[in-house]
């Protein structure tokens, strides 16, 4: 059910409180500073929604599906995606701009909130004091580790530069700053998630950040840094309270009445700030597959490679999931056939629409299917092969409804491509695919995969070492900030 406390207050949370687009926020004169624009627990209540509200993950969905090997030009596609089907990326690029965006303008908001907490009378009522300003650094926490994920070279070497690291306690908003290492951020992130356990005292539901967010963002985070000693740890820690959902529950939580698996998500309702929008690149991840509705027309389609891989078994939950059944229209001869753009039509079904809006979806961040592969890959670590086996085979009888047949892997090579194959479709169109790759592609021998076909209208493949599996520093913020370096190739 959607939470309509969240659906109440957040417009008014976010018409006073407005994050910025930069990593360095240039104030103008006479704008309230925190000690002015927080003075009461109501304050930061509204402000802390603003911050929530530049969370998003449409973005990096967007440019996962097109970069790799997710999705491919549909039906109806007027020219858009073109020059990322074809690799092209670079600082001006729309979607590297949008994930820097809004995760400093949340960072921003969440700073403000952490800024002018002392100020305030806490006394008032110090149990909802406490838990915004734990929400508040969580937020902080997770969106400078977004920034990590997207921006830097190589999540396991602490000298790696990062992005820009904004702690409330010593940034000037009026400074330049260069970039700090992946090791500052670290160090930040982790005493941010530490406070936020500390503060953390309430759980209002999967829509808003608790105790179980901050362990799942830990998770994340130590998986990508292959400390898998604490990412398996952190991983079964949530799978004692998140069950992993069976096919009617999987089915159903893409039409946001099933929370079975979710750990957090992001609620888009109507009347929020997204609602309305319908178009590619924020908000509404089902508009960056389909016009107004999921049959009125198609920018992106499924791509080929993907399809034959569900095709193979349709019992599976993710085959009728992600395709709009009604309209999938296969083309037995698309191999040969010059016009299979035309008559090969594999429409995307994963957002479909509620609350009688058509394609606009809860956006799914944390689900404990994730946390079991994450487990997989710690086996995968630790050469423990036989629970490798055993976790995966857990995930597939719940997508298949039937129990299927123990596979047996012969390394960990093996071990690591089966788990980058469940990953593909467990997480098919949630925006993990190139991070994946980038990061396990080598270790399981698994590389971009398009279709023959499509390759050759575009470009087939990037290795999984090449400069775009970075994204590039926005060209906004270079400009705004030059003690920035942009990233290498670019």
């Amino acid at each position: 059910m959607k939470n309509k406390f969240f659906k109440l207050i957040i417009a008014a949370g976010i018409a006073t409180f407005v994050g910025c687009n930069d990593a360095i926020d240039i104030e103008q004169p006479g704008r309230l500073g925190a000690e002015n624009a927080f003075i009461t627990i109501d304050d930061l209540q509204s402000g802390l929604l603003g911050a929530y509200n530049n969370l998003d993950t449409t973005f990096e969905i967007g440019f996962t599906a097109v970069l790799t090997d997710e999705s491919y030009r549909g039906l109806d596609n007027g020219g858009q995606n073109a020059g990322l089907l074809n690799f092209n990326m670079n600082s001006s690029s729309g979607y590297p701009a949008g994930i820097w965006a809004g995760n400093y303008g949340a960072i921003n908001m969440a700073n403000r909130i952490i800024e002018a907490a002392p100020g305030i009378d806490r006394s008032e009522d110090p149990e909802t004091y406490d838990n915004i300003l734990g929400q508040a650094y969580a937020i902080r926490a997770y969106c400078h580790f977004k920034i990590v994920t997207f921006f830097s070279t190589d999540y396991t070497d602490d000298t790696a530069l990062a992005g820009v690291l904004m702690d409330a306690t010593t940034d000037d908003i009026f400074a330049t700053k260069p970039r700090s290492t992946n090791g500052e951020f670290y160090e930040l992130i982790n005493s941010d998630l530490d406070t936020a356990e500390g503060l953390l005292n309430q759980d209002l539901g999967y829509k808003f950040i608790n105790q179980d967010f901050v362990t799942a963002v830990r998770a994340r985070m130590a998986a990508y840094r292959e400390q898998y000693t604490l990412a398996d740890g952190y991983a079964a820690d949530l799978l004692e309270s998140y069950d992993i959902a069976d096919q009617t529950q999987y089915y159903n939580m893409y039409d946001d009445t099933d929370d079975t698996e979710l750990i957090f998500a992001l609620e888009r309702t109507i009347s929020d700030s997204y609602d309305g929008q319908g178009t590619a690149g924020g908000g509404w991840a089902g508009s960056l597959f389909a016009f107004a509705t999921p049959d009125d027309g198609f920018f992106m389609e499924m791509s080929r490679s993907v399809y034959n891989i569900l095709a193979l078994n349709t019992t599976d939950i993710r085959y009728s999931r992600n395709l709009n059944l009604p309209v999938l229209q296969p083309d037995p001869n698309y191999e040969t056939n010059d016009a299979f753009i035309n008559d090969d039509l594999l429409p995307v079904f994963k957002y479909p629409g509620s609350e009688g809006q058509p394609l606009m979806n809860d956006l799914k961040v944390f689900r404990s299917a994730e946390m079991l592969l994450i487990r997989a890959e710690a086996a995968a670590d630790a050469n423990l092969l036989g629970d490798v086996s055993t976790y995966l085979k857990q995930l597939r009888d719940a997508r298949y409804g039937s129990s299927q047949a123990a596979v047996t892997y012969g390394s960990q090579e093996e071990a690591f491509g089966a788990i980058l194959d469940e990953r593909r479709l467990e997480l098919l169109f949630e925006g993990h695919r190139w991070v994946d790759l980038k990061r396990l592609g080598n270790r399981g021998n698994r590389s971009m995969d398009r279709d023959p076909r499509e390759c050759s209208f575009y470009s087939c493949a990037i290795d999984n070492d090449d400069y775009r599996f970075t994204l590039p520093i926005p060209i906004s913020e270079i400009v705004a900030n030059p003690e920035v370096d942009q990233n290498p190739q670019y």
